[in-house]
């Protein structure tokens, strides 16, 4: 993947700061911890969705973003950032689209950042 993808994708500053304090594999460890949690997370946005609460949404959108952010998922991290504000005009007619966004990018996603981070290992 080019560069310049998957810079959209991770947040490469963060993640080469992570891996010069703590080393990739250690960072590797909490990435899995975060895919072994993220069913969990997701599903807790779509049942909010469903149940058409928009602050638990809002509530588990914010939990998701700085987990995300803390093993440098960008994109992911972005749309639960967008999510999170209930309060935003544009929430209304975008939530659905930023939750698709989540739903559709999250394994992807994290599948990369983990090839990643086994490259710098």
């Amino acid at each position: 993947m080019a560069t310049a993808e998957l810079e959209s994708i991770l947040d490469l500053n963060t993640l080469e700061q992570y891996c010069s304090a703590i080393g990739a594999g250690t960072l590797l460890k909490s990435v899995v911890l975060f895919e072994q949690l993220m069913p969990e997370y997701v599903g807790n946005l779509v049942n909010a969705y469903e149940a058409n609460d928009k602050d638990t949404l809002c509530s588990e959108a914010h939990k998701f973003k700085g987990a995300a952010g803390s093993v440098g998922l960008k994109r992911i991290q972005q749309f639960a950032q967008l999510l999170q504000h209930g309060e935003e005009a544009a929430w209304a007619d975008e939530h659905s689209t930023w939750l698709n966004e989540i739903v559709n990018y999250g394994s992807s996603d994290l599948q990369e950042l983990k090839q990643y981070l086994e490259s710098k290992a």
